[in-house]
């Protein structure tokens, strides 16, 4: 993969990142506060969901990070990786369980149907990439079990010659 896309990636991801920060010092604060008419239990509940959700999606570009710098220096078909998709994958999860719990939070509530259809949809399109992560799982240990095969069978044709 060219060292452009690489660091082009890493730099939206960082860009991302310092964005959620903004997001968890002043939006989540803002919320807080414009929510003060409802129970308090709801109000912490919507508030740390949203929190955590945040809290996921920064854990997931940080590992992102990570693959991409073992990209670049080639070390990405090797067992460290799956650890790195392993936690892509919890956070995904995490988001999908965020985004389900805030719509049904928000079901029985003031919020339009649609709003709420569209959280669902949200979960749905996050599920599906938590699936996709799993299958791209697959295809990184086939690879790496192939990369052991032809360096085993070029250790044997060294041996031959």
């Amino acid at each position: 993969m060219s060292p452009v896309i690489i660091r082009a990636a890493q730099t939206v991801i960082a860009l991302a990142l310092l964005g959620s920060i903004v997001v968890q010092a002043v939006i989540l604060p803002a919320i807080y506060r414009d929510l003060a008419g409802t129970p308090p239990l709801s109000r912490v509940t919507f508030v740390v969901l949203l929190g955590l959700g945040i809290l996921a999606l920064q854990v997931f570009a940080v590992c992102v990070w990570r693959l991409l710098s073992k990209v670049r220096e080639g070390t990405v078909f090797a067992e460290g990786a799956f650890r790195d998709v392993d936690v892509i994958t919890g956070s995904l999860v995490a988001i999908v369980a965020v985004l389900v719990t805030v719509g049904v939070m928000l079901a029985p509530g003031g919020v339009a149907p649609g709003v709420v259809g569209l959280i669902g949809g949200a979960a749905m399109v996050f599920a599906g990439v938590a699936l996709l992560v799993r299958v791209m799982k697959g295809l990184l240990r086939q690879a790496i079990a192939r990369e052991r095969e032809v360096v085993g069978l070029r250790t044997e044709l060294g041996e031959v010659i």
